[in-house]
């Protein structure tokens, strides 16, 4: 009974500890050693694409007091 509790506690806190994030893709062009693009095959620019999580900035409501 005690294991039962003790697992739907965890299970609770659990789903509440997560963060909403976006995920975003962010790509960039592939240089080469000399710094410029490179062309692929059909004559595009080759990218290298990342996916990034974007926490949303939460704001207080207090102003951070100023050391003396």
């Amino acid at each position: 009974m005690k294991k039962i509790l003790a697992l739907l506690i965890v299970a609770c806190m659990a789903s509440t500890v997560f963060a909403e994030a976006e995920v975003k893709t962010v790509c960039h062009d592939k240089l080469d050693k000399a710094g410029k693009p490179i062309t692929g095959k059909d004559g595009k620019t080759v990218q290298d694409c990342k996916k990034i999580k974007v926490h949303k900035k939460l704001e207080g409501d207090d102003a951070v007091p100023v050391k003396k």
